[in-house]
């Protein structure tokens, strides 16, 4: 795996140095995630697709709250 270049945090990641969220950096071949809290600890990588479909689903209401 390649050296991440460039970590992009959520824009809902609190006030202050807005430490309380993840953040991501993406890559042809793989999205890595790390929490913004400790970000030299554990790195997780998804494939792009498998990511995109983790994203969709947090997307849509949850099946329980129709």
């Amino acid at each position: 795996m390649t050296a991440v270049t460039q970590w992009n945090k959520s824009s809902y990641s609190g006030g202050g140095d807005g430490n309380a969220c993840v953040e991501i950096s993406t890559h042809p071949t793989y999205i890595a995630v790390r929490d913004s809290k400790t970000p030299t600890r554990a790195t997780l990588t998804f494939p792009p697709n498998t990511f995109t479909a983790f994203l969709e689903a947090l997307k849509s209401p949850h099946p329980a709250a129709r």
